[in-house]
């Protein structure tokens, strides 16, 4: 019995271990394509540079995550300052691939060979890719661009269309309607705060995003994402707000200052889809 519970241990920490590396790996790309998205530069050939002295990396240089602490952060050749958005892209996306295999496993037989679960591990990987370089880009620019939101709504629509097709007999067609109500709805919605208010308070980037979300997660989870989006950003906005008094007296931060939302619509979906469904059901059961 003992022999059986460490076995199976060893393989959960094995293939946890396996995707935590792999979520570092494409978080070091997602690095590169927020980088160089909207430069001309290619995404996928030509080799990473320090954006300082232009020199091209070599192997060491490249080694995710393990390379920043290795160099202590600067560059190799000339010394200058790493930004910390590069580990820490790379971690958090380590992170984020562990929790959906360990998410993806409570419903399913976990198992590295098993075809269901890795395409379904695969496709909610390529989402949180999506959801992180969206918000990484937003952060930096203050805008989602299009090539990251319609391949994110296009997975989103694949996933509506998957439903429908492969569980039309237990009730897919239904789940497929309410996943493109919850879209719309929240594309309706971000639209007219963004037509309103002519893009002060919230980006059309913003409503796009959230009609994938919608699609993507449906109900009760996509109004779950929405709630969690305006939570969290409301309680960063006040903190921001009130540890940046001094700075708003020098002139160097102001009440009309934009707070880019993408981010939160991000951190919100990956909270609905690890949480939602205990949260609804504490919700129900605490009020009804």
């Amino acid at each position: 019995m003992f022999v059986c519970i460490a076995l199976g241990y060893n393989k959960i920490m094995f293939i946890g271990t396996f995707w935590f590396i792999f979520g570092v790996v494409i978080g070091s790309f997602l690095n590169v394509l927020v980088i160089r998205l909207g430069t001309g530069e290619s995404v996928v050939s030509g080799g990473s540079r320090c954006l300082s002295c232009k020199r091209r990396l070599h192997w060491p240089e490249l080694i995710p995550l393990v390379s920043f602490f290795i160099f202590r952060g600067h560059c190799g050749h000339c010394g200058s300052r790493i930004s910390w958005q590069y580990p820490a892209v790379e971690f958090a996306t380590g992170l984020v691939f562990l929790f959906i295999w360990l998410r993806i496993q409570q419903n399913f037989q976990f198992s590295i060979f098993n075809f269901q679960t890795i395409i379904s591990f695969l496709f909610v990987a390529a989402m949180a890719s999506l959801l992180i370089a969206i918000s990484i880009y937003d952060i930096r620019h203050q805008i989602i661009p299009n090539q990251l939101a319609y391949p994110f709504i296009v997975l989103a629509l694949f996933s509506v269309v998957w439903r429908l097709k492969n569980w039309s007999a237990f009730g897919g067609g239904k789940l497929a309607g309410e996943n493109l109500a919850v879209g719309i709805g929240l594309f309706a919605f971000f639209a007219l705060l963004w037509f309103v208010s002519r893009g002060r308070w919230m980006g059309f980037g913003d409503a796009k995003l959230a009609l994938g979300i919608g699609w993507w997660l449906g109900w009760p989870l996509g109004i779950t994402a929405f709630l969690f989006s305006f939570w969290t950003g409301a309680v960063v906005g006040v903190f921001l707000l009130i540890f940046s008094v001094p700075r708003r007296l020098k002139g160097k931060y102001s009440l009309a200052s934009r707070l880019p939302f993408g981010p939160f619509l991000a951190a919100g979906a990956l909270a609905a889809f690890f949480v939602g469904e205990r949260a609804v059901d504490w919700y129900f059961r605490l009020f009804f």
